[in-house]
């Protein structure tokens, strides 16, 4: 959010969402459900239906006869981004089920929005690029430093580097510790906007370290990653965004010869991520469980949202009326494929 760069890559875990046909709207998930019948049932109630009721505000709540079953693998508040992983899915899964299909561009900046305006989580673009887009990425967002209204938002630039990384050697470890990663963004960013010098140098060199080290990655230069990394996670943690379990896990990896170690996340618990050019990987997972690591994750180039559609056909487009909304929308047949994002 503050229009710089950053190197990030996918976790082999997913979110998914299936819809299919229903005699009303219904949201299901961990074998709770809730009907939706009108805006007011779209209200914030703090529990795991939160998701789905922003994206269908967003979408002006449209005339759906559908069920809506969700699920995610990806531990959530651990700092790898597992509730935007979850709106990207549930927003792609209802807009394919409508008919609509924009582009994966379009997809992640409307994810964004909802994740700020509706969510009410001060957050940046990464997480809704990388989700959407999956796989290993160098991300460009400058220009985006100043949320705008949606149709003035500028597109990132998105720079594939899977086919030219042969070796991705690090590892994630969990602190146990689930955080919100908005409420450790909201102060710097408030700091930020006020001109701080001390929060915009940091960011201006957080960039830079970006650029350095997507060189240093294409190169497998890990010496002067591994400084980057430790520079990076310097910076941040001076800033207040890091936390005494991620400063623990960032010292046990760095004392067991991790050439570098940083904040996965935003921090204040989460996740660390840890550079590892070595063939045995125990010394490193057993130095971070006695430091406190609950999880191990590897960093695989995985694809981004996907669609599936079961069995072959195509939803019918009709205009209705008489919803309480006053809008024509979407009628399902029940012939209609079920949609599986």
């Amino acid at each position: 959010m503050y229009g710089g760069a950053v190197l990030s890559c996918s976790v082999p875990m997913r979110a998914r969402v299936m819809v299919r046909p229903a005699e009303s709207l219904t949201l299901e998930t961990d074998g709770q459900q809730v009907t939706i019948t009108s805006w007011e049932d779209l209200r914030p109630q703090g529990d795991r239906f939160d998701l789905p009721r922003a994206v269908l505000d967003y979408l002006r709540l449209p005339p759906l006869k559908a069920h809506i079953r969700y699920e995610s693998e990806i531990p959530m508040r651990s700092g790898m981004a597992g509730s935007t992983a979850l709106l990207v899915a549930l927003l792609r899964a209802i807009l394919a089920w409508q008919g609509d299909h924009p582009g994966l561009y379009p997809l992640a900046e409307m994810a964004r929005y909802i994740e700020l305006n509706h969510l009410g989580v001060v957050c940046g673009y990464q997480d809704a690029y990388m989700a959407t887009f999956g796989g290993l990425n160098y991300m460009d967002f400058r220009g985006k430093q100043f949320y705008r209204q949606a149709e003035a938002e500028l597109f990132a630039t998105i720079e594939p580097l899977d086919g030219h990384v042969t070796s991705l050697p690090f590892l994630l470890a969990y602190t146990g510790v689930q955080h919100a990663s908005g409420e450790v963004h909201k102060p710097i960013r408030e700091r930020w906007l006020e001109g701080e010098p001390q929060v915009v140098r940091a960011y201006e060199r957080i960039t830079e370290i970006a650029r350095m080290g997507k060189k240093a990655l294409l190169l497998e230069d890990w010496e002067t990653l591994g400084a980057l990394m430790n520079e990076n996670h310097a910076i941040q943690r001076d800033l207040g965004g890091s936390g005494p379990e991620n400063e623990r896990l960032i010292e046990a990896a760095l004392a067991a010869g991790a050439p570098g170690a940083k904040l996965a996340g935003a921090g204040h618990g989460g996740t660390i991520i840890a550079l590892w050019p070595y063939e045995e990987t125990e010394p490193l997972e057993e130095a971070l469980r006695e430091a406190g690591a609950t999880a191990f994750y590897r960093p695989v180039p995985a694809p981004g949202v996907t669609l599936e559609k079961l069995p072959e056909g195509k939803a019918e487009r009709v205009s209705v009326s008489g919803f309480e909304n006053g809008l024509s929308g979407w009628k399902t047949p029940t012939n209609n494929p079920v949609t599986r994002a």
